[in-house]
């Protein structure tokens, strides 16, 4: 297994420990995750991070528990993902470079969710890519990219049998805040 960091930064040498910039609400135990943590994805879910930093958007795949009907509904054939993005975000998508930072994966510890990892020491990384073709990237992964205007429509997808990951949804057009 492999473990990711994602950065529009090709300069960081070494990651520390920081807290959210923006805290989530946490299950009862589970505050200590807005902490100081260094955060890592597994490779099989990098495609949530191949997208400029502040680009609002929703990603979909299935799970085993994933019924026939949402899989058809929300998954274009062939896709492991599908990748919801506000069109006005299309061009810097396709010009944004990002950076891909590989993390040592024996100082992390899973949260069992959506392959996410958290290390409570500082890290450096083992190796850097840049990325300059993220679209061609999101490809690689099996995500079908969907252009749409507003994301909004997409609220109700933390209802199906799909997995529903949305990132920097406060930057969508028409997103409900609170």
């Amino acid at each position: 297994m492999r473990l990711f960091h994602f950065s529009e930064d090709p300069g960081i040498a070494r990651f520390v420990p920081r807290p959210v910039a923006v805290p989530s609400q946490r299950a009862p135990g589970m505050d200590w995750l807005n902490g100081p943590l260094v955060w890592a994805i597994e490779d099989d879910w990098q495609a949530m991070y191949l997208f400029p930093r502040d680009c609002p958007r929703i990603l979909l795949r299935a799970t085993p528990a994933t019924t026939a009907e949402d899989r058809d509904r929300y998954l274009p054939a062939g896709a492991r993902w599908a990748v919801h993005v506000e069109t006005a975000w299309l061009e810097r998508l396709a010009a944004a470079a990002i950076h891909r930072y590989e993390l040592p994966p024996p100082l992390f510890e899973s949260l069992d969710d959506a392959g996410m990892w958290v290390a409570r020491e500082a890290v450096e990384p083992l190796a850097l890519e840049t990325l300059t073709d993220l679209p061609a990237a999101l490809a690689a992964q099996g995500a079908a990219v969907i252009a749409m205007d507003s994301l909004a429509p997409l609220r109700d997808v933390w209802s199906t049998s799909l997995h529903a990951s949305g990132i920097r949804l406060r930057n969508a057009l028409g997103w409900p805040t609170g």
